[in-house]
């Protein structure tokens, strides 16, 4: 392997700031890696309690369809709106409402590898945001993943059925 595939300029800046920020401690080494292996920075999710990410692990296992959303933001708003579109029931959680909302965004950030919302789940996975939501419908696949829905969350609260038509 040749030396010259390595940038040096590079190499020697992470050398300099790597141990900077790590006696600063503004970042654990599991995010120094995170963001070198990804190319961005989430924040820590040790800080996160296992009480949000139970919670967040419950509703997605209760409920075929789940959006975790805020209610001021355009793209929530677009997911819920294709879901109405279609007559699908689903459970919102709408974490600028809820107390541990900012726990609850971590707690999403650990369980999916992404902290933006909407986080959309249906039968237990996430199927990521609203645009991703919008472009699964116009492609025809969004029904079936919610026809798919498992038998246990078929109560009637967020159950992923459809409404009659409106």
């Amino acid at each position: 392997m040749h030396m010259s595939i390595f940038r040096p300029a590079v190499i020697v800046q992470l050398y300099i700031i790597l141990p900077l920020i790590f006696r600063l401690q503004l970042v654990s080494s599991s995010d120094i890696f995170r963001f070198l292996r990804m190319g961005n920075f989430t924040s820590s999710t040790s800080q996160v309690g296992s009480s949000c990410v139970q919670y967040v692990q419950e509703m997605v296992s209760q409920n075929c369809v789940v959006i975790f959303s805020k209610t001021t933001c355009p793209y929530c708003k677009m997911a819920k709106n294709v879901f109405n579109e279609i007559g699908a029931t689903y459970k919102v959680i709408e974490l600028d409402e809820h107390n541990d909302g900012r726990r609850l965004q971590e707690a999403l950030a650990q369980v999916t590898g992404a902290r933006t919302v909407p986080r959309v789940f249906i039968n237990g996975n996430c199927i990521g945001g609203g645009s991703d939501t919008k472009q699964l419908h116009q492609q025809g696949k969004l029904r079936p993943l919610i026809e798919q829905c498992a038998p246990c969350c078929a109560d009637g609260s967020g159950s992923g059925q459809f409404a009659s038509a409106k």
